[in-house]
């Protein structure tokens, strides 16, 4: 089979499977539970990190700006959170990620006192830490998609997304919502989209800093790949895999 078939047929496949998927965007990526600090049922923490958690859930909480931090308690029961809402997502899908995961929080990091809870639409944080305007990188987890771009394109194709991202990145780190997605043609009938965010409570130093983290960690031989960080993330794709219409898209040719 020739490469250019071959890329046809993964493009495709890719496109299938982003179809596939959306329907499930509730679903957990991955959970992030250090297990280096516990709590019991009975203690004051548990108490803060609910009520945090129900701030989170609540009708007024910010889900139009799609980011939200805050603490509850008093010091050394103290509990800090965020959570973050993927740029593109309209408010309802915000407030429902949000919503389901401050639902699974407690039972996939049970009596745990940090946590990271990623998921397509949203992420969530909390910890005993102070993690509001924080920069984190590590327990960062890496989704690649399973199909290679052909052998004789992945230099170019990595040139790209490596290119491509950055520029998003620099976008990205001088706007208030620490968000940017553009697209740009890979061949003629082909568009690469990518897309980077931080959380906004961090400076521009911070992010830029993040997002170069999570890019130069990306595997780029692959036709799609995404790596989420606490405090950030990024993602590229042969398939618009966020809502254009959304957002305003930087167009490459």
């Amino acid at each position: 089979m020739s490469s250019r078939v071959t890329f046809f047929f993964l493009s495709f496949f890719s496109v299938f499977t982003c179809i596939k998927v959306s329907s499930h965007d509730l679903s957990l990526l991955y959970n992030f539970c250090p297990n280096t600090t516990t709590y019991s049922r009975n203690s004051t923490y548990y108490t803060n990190l609910k009520t945090l958690l129900a701030s989170f859930s609540s009708p007024n909480s910010s889900y139009s700006t799609g980011f939200q931090s805050g603490k509850a308690g008093q010091a050394p029961d103290t509990v800090t959170g965020l959570f973050l809402c993927r740029g593109d997502v309209s408010q309802e899908s915000c407030r429902n990620c949000v919503a389901f995961a401050v639902n699974e929080s407690l039972t996939r990091c049970p009596n745990q006192s940090e946590a990271v809870l990623y998921y397509d639409e949203c992420t969530l944080r909390y910890s005993h830490r102070n993690i509001l305007s924080t920069l984190r990188t590590d327990g960062g987890y890496t989704l690649p998609n399973l199909n290679n771009i052909p052998r004789n394109q992945q230099d170019r194709f990595r040139d790209l997304v490596l290119s491509t991202l950055n520029q998003a990145a620099a976008k990205a780190v001088a706007s208030s919502r620490k968000f940017d997605a553009r697209k740009v043609n890979f061949t003629a009938l082909q568009s690469l989209y990518g897309l980077v965010q931080c959380t906004p409570d961090l400076t521009g130093q911070d992010c830029l800093r993040c997002l170069q983290t999570s890019i130069n960690q990306l595997p780029t031989e692959r036709i799609g790949a995404r790596l989420l960080l606490p405090s950030c993330g990024s993602r590229y794709e042969l398939y618009p895999f966020y809502n254009e219409s959304a957002v305003t898209t930087q167009t490459t040719t």
